[in-house]
C-alpha cells in the first residue's frame, strides 16, 4: 500500500482535457459520450487509482467514504501504482488493502487531477458494486468508513476534485446505467510464427513472449474477474487464457465457430457465438484471433450508440497480441453497452 499525499492546493477543476492519454494502458477510456480524462498543464508526476463503492438501500443510492487519520480527511479508497502494474489492477489492489473488499470494477468514472508537492497528480476511478460488502479498514491508513447518500458524501469530501467522479456515478445511477456486467474481448497473445510451424495450425503455441503476455492478461483480468471464459479451441487462445483460468477457476468453454478457419467459412456462426455472450448477463471474457475480431466488433457495435461504435478498432490488426477491450453492459437495459475501455497490459 502506498501512502497518499494530500493536495498542495485543493482546487476544483473545470479545464477541458486536450485528448492526450496519460499512462500507456489507458488508450481509450470513455463513458456516456465523453472522454473521462481532465488535464492540467504537463504530464502527471503521480498516478493513482481507486474506486467509488456503491449500493442501493431501498430506493436510496449510497457511496462508501473512507477517513484517513494522517490527513484527517474524507475521500475515496485509492493509491499509487506499483511498478509494472496497470491502472485497473492498482484500483482493485488499493481497495483490498485499505478496506478489505474484493471488488469487481464497473463503469469507468472521470479521472481527477490536482497539484501535489511533487507536481500534478492524476487519479483514475471506477464504480464498484458494494452490495452486501463488509468493509474492514486497515486501521493505519484508514481508520473509518461511512456509507452515505451522494449529497452527504459531496459535503464531507475534503478534496473538491473528488466530487467529479461522484457526479458521474450519480448520473449513471439516474440513467439506469450504474449496475453493469463486464464483457471482455481478448486477442490471443503472441504465437510462434506461421513460417516456422509445420504442423496443424490449431496446434501452433504461444511464443515465449506470448507466454509472458498471457500472465499479464491474467493479472489484468483480475480487475473484472469474469466468471466465464469462452475461447477458440486453438492452442494459442487456450494458452492465452490458461493463467487466468488456472488462477480464478471460471467456467471455461471452447467454441469451434471462433477459430480462424470456421469464422471465415461460416461467419454467421461466429457472430452468433458472440451474440450468445449477452444471454446470461454474467461477466465473461472471450479470446479469439485477429481475423475474427471484425466479426466480434461488428456484433458489439449493434449493442452500443453510434459514437461508441466508431471507437471500436476498425483497421487491421485491430488489437495487438494480448490486447484487451472491456465493455460494460447495463443490467437494467439488457444488451446495452454503455462504456468502453482498451488496455495493453504489458510492455513490448
Amino acid at each position: 500500500m502506498h501512502t497518499e499525499e494530500p493536495a498542495a492546493e485543493r482546487l476544483p477543476l473545470d479545464t477541458p482535457g486536450d485528448g492526450r492519454d496519460t499512462p500507456e494502458d489507458t488508450a481509450a477510456l470513455l463513458l456516456n459520450g465523453k472522454a473521462t480524462a481532465l488535464d492540467l498543464a504537463g504530464d502527471p508526476k503521480v498516478v493513482a487509482a481507486g474506486a467509488l463503492c456503491w449500493r442501493v438501500r431501498g430506493d436510496q443510492l449510497e457511496v462508501l467514504l473512507i477517513h484517513r487519520p494522517r490527513y484527517d480527511d474524507w475521500s475515496w479508497p485509492k493509491g499509487k501504482l506499483d511498478s509494472g502494474e496497470t491502472i485497473p489492477e492498482c484500483a482493485v489492489r488499493e481497495v483490498k488493502e485499505e478496506i478489505g473488499l474484493d471488488i469487481r470494477l464497473g463503469i469507468a468514472l472521470p479521472e481527477t487531477r490536482y497539484p501535489v508537492s511533487s507536481g500534478i497528480k492524476a487519479v483514475h476511478y471506477w464504480a464498484a458494486n458494494g452490495t452486501n460488502a463488509k468493509p474492514r479498514p486497515d486501521g493505519k491508513e484508514v481508520d473509518g468508513v461511512r456509507w452515505c447518500p451522494p449529497e452527504e458524501a459531496a459535503a464531507l469530501l475534503t478534496n473538491p476534485t473528488d466530487r467529479l467522479p461522484l457526479e458521474a456515478l450519480v448520473t449513471a445511477h439516474q440513467d439506469g446505467d450504474l449496475d453493469t456486467w463486464p464483457l471482455i474481448i481478448v486477442r490471443h497473445a503472441k504465437a510462434k510464427p506461421r513460417s516456422s510451424w509445420a504442423r496443424a495450425e490449431g496446434d501452433r503455441p504461444l511464443a515465449a513472449t506470448g507466454q509472458r503476455q498471457a500472465k499479464a492478461v491474467s493479472r489484468l483480468l483480475q480487475a473484472w474477474h469474469p466468471d466465464r471464459v469462452v475461447s477458440s479451441p486453438w492452442l494459442r487462445c487456450v494458452q492465452t487464457m490458461g493463467p487466468y483460468v488456472n488462477t480464478r477457476k471460471p467456467k471455461f468453454k471452447t467454441v469451434d465457430a471462433l477459430t480462424e478457419h470456421n469464422a471465415k467459412r461460416k461467419p454467421g456462426k461466429a457472430r452468433l457465438a458472440v451474440d450468445n455472450l449477452f444471454e446470461k448477463a454474467r461477466p465473461v471474457a472471450l479470446c479469439t484471433h485477429r481475423p475474427v475480431l471484425p466479426l466480434v466488433f461488428g456484433v458489439l457495435a449493434e449493442q452500443m450508440e453510434d459514437w461508441m461504435a466508431a471507437l471500436l478498432p476498425d483497421k487491421d490488426p485491430y488489437l495487438a497480441p494480448g490486447e484487451v477491450v472491456v465493455c460494460q453492459v447495463s443490467r437494467r437495459n439488457p444488451r446495452r453497452i454503455i462504456s468502453l475501455e482498451r488496455y495493453r497490459p504489458f510492455d513490448d
